[in-house]
Formats: C-alpha cells, sequence, structure tokens
C-alpha cells in the first residue's frame, strides 16, 4: 500500500474545506435571509429598475446579489463534493478517487466564479464585516480547492500505478 501517501494530506484537505464551505453556506444563507427581510423597506424609496429584482441587499454594493447566490450553490456543491470526497478517498482505488475528483472539480468552478465575483465586490467596495468574510473565505477555497483537486489526483496515478505493478508480478 506504497500509493496512500497522499491519503492523509488528501482527508486534512477535504476536512479544512467541508468546515470553510460550511462557513460559507452559513454567511450566504443569512445575507440572502436579510435581503428578503430588509427589501420591502429598501426599495419604497427606490425607482422602477431597482424595484424589478425580488430580492434587494441594503448591504453590499451592486455584486452583492449575484455574489450571495453564487457562494450559496458554491457552499451546498461544496460540501457534498467534500462528503462524497472523504467517502471516496477512504475507498482509496482508482475509480473512487476518479469520481471525488470529478466532484472537486464541479465545487472547485463554482467556487471560481463566487471568487470572482468577491474580487468584484472588493473592487467596488462599501461592504460591511460578514461579507469581506465571505469573500476572504471564498478567495481561500479556491485555492484549497485546487490543492485539493491536486492530491486526488496524485492519489489516482498512484493507485494506477501500483496496480500495473501488481498486475506485471
Amino acid at each position: 500500500m506504497s500509493s496512500e501517501g497522499t491519503k492523509p494530506l488528501t482527508c486534512f484537505i477535504l476536512v479544512i474545506n467541508l468546515l470553510m464551505y460550511a462557513i460559507v453556506l452559513a454567511l450566504a444563507a443569512w445575507a440572502l435571509n436579510y435581503g428578503i427581510n430588509e427589501t420591502p423597506e429598501a426599495v419604497k424609496g427606490l425607482s422602477v429598475p431597482a424595484k424589478i429584482f425580488p430580492i434587494y441587499y441594503p448591504i453590499g454594493n451592486l455584486a452583492t446579489g449575484f455574489f450571495v447566490i453564487l457562494s450559496l450553490l458554491a457552499g451546498l456543491v461544496g460540501i457534498a463534493s467534500s462528503f462524497s470526497g472523504l467517502y471516496d478517498v477512504l475507498e482509496w482505488k482508482p475509480s473512487s478517487l476518479s469520481s471525488a475528483a470529478a466532484s472537486s472539480l464541479t465545487a472547485w468552478a463554482l467556487t471560481l466564479l463566487a471568487m470572482g465575483l468577491a474580487c468584484k465586490e472588493i473592487s467596488i467596495g462599501d461592504r460591511p464585516a460578514s461579507l469581506r468574510a465571505m469573500e476572504t473565505l471564498m478567495i481561500i477555497l479556491s485555492g484549497t480547492q485546487l490543492l485539493c483537486i491536486g492530491t486526488i489526483h496524485a492519489g489516482v496515478s498512484a493507485t494506477k500505478d501500483e496496480a500495473k505493478h501488481s498486475e506485471g508480478f
């Protein structure tokens, strides 16, 4: 079982990502709830184009709505990917690791979309501390999710190489 060298590192990164995605999900759910609760009061003095959108965010800036929704999606997919990835990594077979890599890649793609909007929010400015925390976590998660994909792919190649060597003898 020499191919299990990256297994502890992969499990550690998956657990860290699971915790960070849970925090992002909680912050995004709070921001969505806050936006829904404050929309009737906030749109009373606005003109017609601003009233068209169903949720108006009195916190943040114009990118906040899109950022909150994409962070919510990235958090949900990231949590599901981390749970399934932990299960697949614990099996440590090439087929299960390939499944973990595919789900991690999907979570990373959504995380990158949310990170792009986080960067846009940062460049526009004027946002509260809760949104700054969510932006920071999305930027960190984009890197740790990429690291997770790399360790899973290293495990895939190691298990395939070990399978080839065991078949040859």
